[in-house]
Order: C-alpha cells, then structure tokens, then sequence
C-alpha cells in the first residue's frame, strides 16, 4: 500500500509541476497577444524618440494619428510605457565621471535592507541601484563631478551609514553602450 501511495504522491507532483508550467506558457501568450504588431513598432519608435507626435506616429506604422493616439494612451495605462524624459550630457552639467560602487550590508535583514534604500532613494548623485544575488548586495551608479566628490560620497555619506559594512568603487574610463533599447 506504500508503494501505491508514493506513486501516486509522485504523480501528482508531476501534474502540478505540468500544471505550473503550462500557466507560465498560457500567461506568456495571453500578454503577448495583447500587444500586435503595430503596438510593437510604435514601443519601438517612441523608445528610439519619444517626442514624436501622434501624426509621426501615423505615418511610420501606416495608422491614423487618432489610432496611434488611441493606442499610445493604452499603453501608457497599461504600464508597457513608463513615463518620458529627456537623456542629459553629465560632462556638459558638471557630473561627468560614472562611478560604479557596490555595497554590502552589515546584516542582512529587512529593516536593514529597508534602511539602505532609504538612503539611496534620497541621494540625487545615484542615477541606479540594483539590488544583486551573490558576493555584493547592491551595485549602485553614481555620478560626481570629481575624484574628490567621489571621496566625500563614499567617506561620509555611504561607509558611515549603519547599513552599510562594505563599500568598493570603480570609475567608468569609457561607456561603450548606454541608454539600451529594449527588444520589442
């Protein structure tokens, strides 16, 4: 009888896990449904240029403005678009050195972890924040208009912070890709 029981128990765990993964599969196809081709270009022309008009639009996915109008409103409700924005030249504005830094806690709890967000939610210098799996907790992108900014960012706002134990930096000598497009 114990034998039949863990075949049984064996055969379910096999249908859930069937069950688990066709959901996945429907959920993929449900989402990509609801985006068609032309959603798909105009995703891709307003990454590429998000200033351009509805009639822009129009012409370079062959629908009527009031369509992609219509359309781009969807979009921006739905969530696949976030929001526009202008892209900046740091160097021209005074904060032109990338630093890469990233950060271990000292302790690895909730509160912890809440605290150092805190932190890096309020600081104007951190352009990104990741939070990571493996030998560091975060990697966070900052800008500085020098060396000795630099110093000063590290030195007196992250390492005395009680969230934080480690702290190792990198300086950005070239950007060979940024501002990437996502594949639509």
């Amino acid at each position: 009888m114990l034998h039949i029981c863990r075949k049984v128990h064996a055969f379910i765990a096999i249908q859930r896990e069937y069950m688990h993964e066709l959901c996945i599969i429907v959920l993929v196809r449900v989402i990509s449904v609801r985006l068609d081709e032309f959603d798909r270009k105009l995703l891709r022309l307003l990454q590429n240029d998000g200033r351009l008009t509805n009639n822009e639009l129009a012409q370079k996915i062959n629908l009527s403005a009031s369509q992609c109008s219509r359309r781009r409103t969807r979009l921006e409700q739905e969530g696949y678009i976030k929001g526009y924005r202008a892209e900046l030249d740091g160097e021209m504005l005074g904060v032109g050195i990338i630093n890469l830094i990233t950060v271990t806690l000292a302790t690895h709890n909730r509160d912890n972890a809440q605290r150092f967000a805190r932190l890096i939610g309020d600081l104007p210098e951190v352009l990104e924040a990741y939070s990571l799996t493996g030998e560091m907790d975060y990697i966070i992108k900052v800008v500085t208009p020098d060396l000795r900014s630099l110093s000063a960012f590290v030195s007196d706002v992250l390492l005395p912070h009680e969230s934080v134990q480690h702290v190792k930096t990198a300086i950005v000598l070239d950007t060979l890709k940024e501002g990437g497009i996502l594949p639509v």
